[in-house]
């Protein structure tokens, strides 16, 4: 589930930081860039695991700061594929049911990959396993809440840099006003998971 990624990045240290250690204004810098924060690719970025060199500092032209090549270890959130994970259901939707980690949000369970045959009760807003014993079919509720036990099978990286004013013009015309209200915000890091399986979903249906 985490991961110590190796990377490489300069580091700014500005002058009224010079009179601390140089690791500690070296590992607060970098925190500050990537802590809670999502690499392309990478995964989510939790903290500063260590540093592994330090290349030479220079100062340039008018600015005091010193900059420093760092290479260094970050841990990092980043699941394998079929990983067994426990989180909690935070919603569900027509989409599918929404997990969280509590550190992370961006978890769905799609429709196709609930334990079947599934139903979505639209006054409830939940998602309803509708299992199948000798004495018929029980409704099992998928609530807000309740721990859940997932794998993961897939993820989903977005590239979420800025884009310039070429890519902005060719944006369809004719939806004014639909960047202030109107678009959903796209998640960076996206996990997909399933509970299709045997011991897979809510804790309480195996543990009751």
């Amino acid at each position: 589930m985490f991961v110590a990624v190796e990377m490489v990045d300069t580091v700014r240290i500005p002058p009224w930081n010079f009179q601390r250690q140089f690791n500690d204004a070296i590992a607060e810098e970098l925190n500050k860039k990537l802590a809670n924060k999502v690499v392309y690719q990478v995964g989510l970025c939790i903290c500063l695991y260590d540093i592994t060199k330090l290349e030479d500092s220079y100062i340039f032209p008018g600015d005091g700061a010193s900059h420093t090549k760092v290479h260094f270890r970050y841990v990092v959130f980043h699941p394998f594929l079929d990983e067994i994970l426990v989180g909690k259901i935070k919603y569900c939707s027509q989409e599918g049911v929404h997990v969280s980690l509590g550190f992370f949000d961006d978890i769905v369970i799609p429709p196709e990959s609930l334990q079947q045959p599934a139903k979505f009760d639209e006054a409830e807003q939940v998602w309803v396993w509708e299992y199948e014993t000798d004495e018929g079919a029980h409704d099992l509720y998928m609530d807000q809440g309740e721990d859940i036990r997932f794998r993961v099978t897939d993820e989903v990286f977005l590239d979420t840099s800025p884009t310039g004013p070429s890519a902005a013009a060719t944006d369809t015309p004719g939806a004014p006003g639909a960047e202030e209200g109107g678009q959903k915000k796209e998640a960076p890091y996206t996990l997909l998971g399933t509970i299709s399986e045997p011991g897979l979903g809510l804790l309480s249906w195996w543990n009751s």
